[in-house]
C-alpha cells in the first residue's frame, strides 16, 4: 500500500499493528489487548482524516496509484462479456480511450472511458490517459453505433485533460471535443457518465455529457487542474491547495451546484481500500440510472437532456 502525505499517521499505526500481531504469533506473550487498542486508535484516526478531507486531499486521492482505473471498473462490471472495439476509421486507434460492448447486470451497454495505465510502461502506452482527436472520434463512432442498435451508453471519465501536443491540435483536437459534446446532446439512447478519477477540462467533457452524471466521492471535475490554475494565477504551483479550494471541484461542490446528479460513496480511505465495494456501488448507480431512463421515449430523453444542460450556469445572488 502506498500512502499519501496526510495518510502517514495511518501508516504508522498500521505498522505498529503488524508488529504487535507478529509478536503475538512468534512468542507466548498475550498482546491481544494491545492489538485491540491499536486497532481502535487506527479506526478513529481513519475516520478523523477521511471525514475532514480538503479539496486538495481529494485531488490527491483521485490520483492514488492504487486506485482502480477504467479497465479495472470495466472488468469488474462486465466480467468476461466485454468486447473491446478499436479505431476511429480515420487515423488510428488511440490507446488512451477504450471502448466496447459489455453486459452489466444482464443489460448490454456501450462502455467508453479514458485509461491511464498502472506503471511507467503502460502509462506511456496509454499516453497517461490524455486522448488525441482520434480517441474522441473513436468514442463518437462507438456512441453512434450504440444509437443505431438502441444500446445505452456508459462513459467512465478519468483524465488529466485531452492531449495538448501540436500534432493533436493539427488533427483538430478542439473540433473533435466540440463535435462529441454536440452529438452527445442529441444522442437517441440513454447516456450514464461516471467520474471515476480525474475529470479535467475539455478532455473530460468530450465524453462527459450524460442524462445521469455521477461522481465517485473522492474525485474532481473542473475546467482546469489546481496546479495549472495556480501557475496561471500565481505563476507557481505552490498555491495548488488554494486553487483547489477556490475551484470548487469536489463531488460535494459539484452536487451543490447541480452540475452532477449524485455522488457514489467510496469505502473509508478511498476506492483502493475496498475495490469490490466500490465496483458494487458503481454498478448499483449505473443500473439505477438506466432504470430511470429506459422507459422514456427518444423525444423525451433528448428534450430532458437539453433542458438539463440549458439550465446549468443559472444562479441567484
Amino acid at each position: 500500500m502506498e500512502y499519501l502525505d496526510f495518510e502517514l499517521p495511518i501508516k504508522e499505526l498500521e505498522e505498529q499493528l503488524d508488529k504487535c500481531t507478529i509478536i503475538g504469533q512468534e512468542s507466548d506473550v498475550d498482546v491481544s489487548n494491545t492489538c485491540k487498542q491499536i486497532e481502535k486508535k487506527l479506526e478513529e484516526t481513519k475516520k478523523k482524516i477521511y471525514k475532514n478531507l480538503t479539496a486538495w486531499q481529494r485531488v490527491q486521492l483521485s490520483r492514488h496509484p492504487s486506485r482502480p482505473y477504467t479497465i479495472d471498473h470495466v472488468k469488474a462490471l462486465t466480467g468476461d462479456t466485454f468486447l473491446e472495439l478499436f479505431g476511429d476509421r480515420g487515423f488510428k486507434d488511440d490507446k488512451a480511450m477504450i471502448g466496447g460492448l459489455g453486459k452489466i447486470g444482464g443489460q448490454s451497454f456501450m462502455i467508453i472511458g479514458q485509461q491511464k495505465g498502472f506503471n511507467t510502461k503502460t502509462r506511456q502506452y496509454r499516453n497517461f490517459g490524455m486522448a488525441n482527436p482520434e480517441g474522441y472520434r473513436k468514442a463518437l463512432r462507438l456512441m453512434k453505433m450504440a444509437e443505431k442498435f438502441g444500446i445505452p451508453v456508459v462513459t467512465l471519465v478519468d483524465t488529466p485533460g485531452a492531449y495538448p501536443g501540436l500534432e493533436a491540435e493539427e488533427r483538430g483536437q478542439g473540433e473533435a471535443i466540440a463535435r462529441n459534446i454536440f452529438e452527445m446532446c442529441l444522442l437517441k439512447v440513454p447516456i450514464i457518465t461516471i467520474i471515476v478519477g480525474e475529470g479535467a477540462s475539455g478532455g473530460a467533457l468530450g465524453i462527459g455529457v450524460g442524462d445521469k452524471v455521477y461522481m465517485l466521492e473522492n474525485t474532481w471535475y473542473s475546467v482546469i487542474s489546481p496546479e495549472s490554475c495556480s501557475s496561471i494565477l500565481w505563476r507557481s504551483w505552490e498555491y495548488k491547495e488554494q486553487a483547489a479550494e477556490a475551484l470548487k471541484l469536489t463531488s460535494f461542490d459539484m452536487k451543490k451546484q447541480k452540475l452532477i446528479d449524485d455522488i457514489i460513496p467510496e469505502p473509508l480511505g478511498g476506492a483502493h481500500y475496498d475495490r469490490e465495494t466500490t465496483f458494487k456501488n458503481v454498478q448499483e448507480y449505473i443500473l439505477k440510472g438506466y432504470n430511470d431512463l429506459k422507459d422514456l421515449s427518444t423525444q423525451e430523453l433528448v428534450a430532458k437532456r437539453m433542458d438539463k444542460y440549458s439550465k446549468m450556469g443559472e444562479f441567484k445572488e
